[in-house]
């Protein structure tokens, strides 16, 4: 179970999101938590949803555990083609965690 977002922090080159995650079942296991983003307010065509961070993670039967995942805010760029190089719009990025790019189970924003 994807509990809930704990924390988004923002510096100049980061973006951190913390998240809590339950194995709700009666074996030991792994989950690899995922996030993608998405750019509602995207001024060029961009993917729905683009992976940008991942971490697999053990996990025993009922323990609850925090995850971190890191995306470096370069990355939420598209390539210009006028300009020959890589732009990250401002606005706001929608931050999508789940298990897999059609089972989301917490979402988020930023504004960059």
């Amino acid at each position: 179970a994807y509990e809930k977002i704990e924390s988004f922090k923002q510096d100049k080159k980061n973006i951190r999101v913390t998240v809590s995650v339950k194995n709700t079942s009666g074996r030991d296991g792994e989950e690899v938590v995922q996030l993608y983003a998405s750019y509602p307010e995207s001024k060029v065509e961009r993917p729905s949803k683009q992976l940008r961070a991942f971490k697999r993670i053990p996990i025993k039967a009922g323990e609850s555990r925090e995850v971190t995942l890191t995306v470096p805010k370069e990355e939420l760029g598209y390539w210009n083609e006028e300009k020959q190089m890589f732009v990250v719009e401002p606005g706001t990025v929608k931050l999508l965690i789940g298990a897999s790019s059609e089972d989301i189970r917490l979402e988020g924003k930023v504004k960059l």
